[in-house]
């Protein structure tokens, strides 16, 4: 199974519709956040069969999703967040209590717009950056992808988007 993790492209969309043409097939599409208005048109460019999972950003004003969501994929029960509610500027210490309190074995945020992984007391936290306004050293739009492969075993690949 592929799925790719993307987060913050604030409707600037170019970006992540050249992600999505390059990556697939995949199976499975999560946003972490920010879309600002655009889950119609990411959802259409997504091919038939492939689930779709975006949770509510700072700015998603308008939106009618929701704030997070719980997933499972393999034996993983995943937490998709923005993170905001979480204080993740600040770290991601509140995330991982809410993650633990809830026996999460993978927790992905976005938010900060800063690419982000580590294992924290046996939980993953993942961050994959923003696909429009990167914050990081070099500023590169950054997006990940999760395989698991035939054990079941979630493997993660963090990507930069090459300038054309």
């Amino acid at each position: 199974m592929k799925v790719l993790i993307v987060s913050d492209t604030h409707r600037r969309d170019e970006n992540l519709l050249r992600v999505i043409q390059e990556n697939k097939p995949f199976d499975m599409l999560i946003h972490l956040g920010d879309s600002e208005g655009s889950e119609k048109k990411i959802e259409s460019w997504l091919d038939e069969g492939c689930e779709l999972h975006m949770v509510l950003g700072n700015n998603d004003f308008f939106s009618d999703l929701e704030r997070e969501e719980e997933i499972k994929l393999g034996s993983y029960r995943i937490l998709l967040t923005h993170g905001h509610y979480y204080n993740v500027s600040l770290g991601v210490e509140r995330l991982e209590a809410e993650a633990m309190e809830r026996n999460i074995q993978i927790a992905m945020f976005g938010h900060t717009h800063r690419p982000f992984y580590e294992v924290h007391n046996g939980i993953i936290i993942l961050n994959p950056g923003s696909m429009s306004y990167p914050r990081q050293e070099g500023r590169r739009p950054s997006y990940m992808i999760m395989e698991l492969d035939e054990q079941g075993e979630a493997h993660f690949t963090l990507n930069f988007l090459e300038k054309e």
